[in-house]
């Protein structure tokens, strides 16, 4: 019986340690394992995208984007996440990009845009994506997901800054081409 009350309680003492340290576990862990991830996605993007066309460069550069021709745009059936990494996917169903019910359209790496075949990327969608792509020229990828992911945890997605940012693009630009 002793062992029992002496095992429980150090389970009941482990889960308090990590649910005090979680955020340690999710920037010293789980964050940099999705950003070399994210890295790798971009540089794979970069290798089978397609360039943006004239008006997208136009597009892209009144947005701010400083090198628009390093654009990408990939077309998949579903946009990439790091599935087989188990801690990375309760990750990401804990913050709301992926689960039950949660379709992600297109998705920013950095220059590569990955986007689902299915979803029309007209001028105002684009430009969010563009938006995305600009906050991570500005700054890294890097940083941009480590804000992202805070500020989804935080905020939500229809508040998080980031977003906020480039929903201001898809009114600016809603008229079509």
């Amino acid at each position: 019986m002793k062992w029992v009350k002496f095992t429980s309680l150090f389970l009941l003492v482990v889960v308090i340690v990590i649910a005090m340290s979680y955020e340690k576990i999710i920037t010293g862990v789980l964050l940099p394992q999705y950003i070399d991830w994210a890295y790798e996605t971009d540089i794979k993007g970069q290798e089978i995208g397609t360039p943006l066309d004239n008006k997208e460069l136009l597009l892209a550069a009144e947005i701010g984007i400083v090198h628009p021709e390093k654009v990408r745009i990939v077309y998949v059936d579903e946009v990439p996440y790091p599935y087989e990494n188990f801690a990375l996917k309760v990750f990401g169903e804990a913050v709301g990009l992926i689960g039950e019910g949660i379709i992600n359209n297109a998705q920013v790496f950095g220059y590569s845009i990955y986007s689902r075949k299915d979803f029309k990327l007209n001028r105002p969608k684009l430009a969010h994506e563009l938006v995305h792509v600009l906050q991570i020229e500005r700054s890294s990828l890097d940083n941009v997901i480590n804000q992202h992911f805070s500020d989804m945890a935080e905020y939500g997605y229809g508040k998080a800054p980031l977003e906020v940012e480039a929903f201001k693009a898809n009114k600016k630009y809603s008229a079509s081409w």
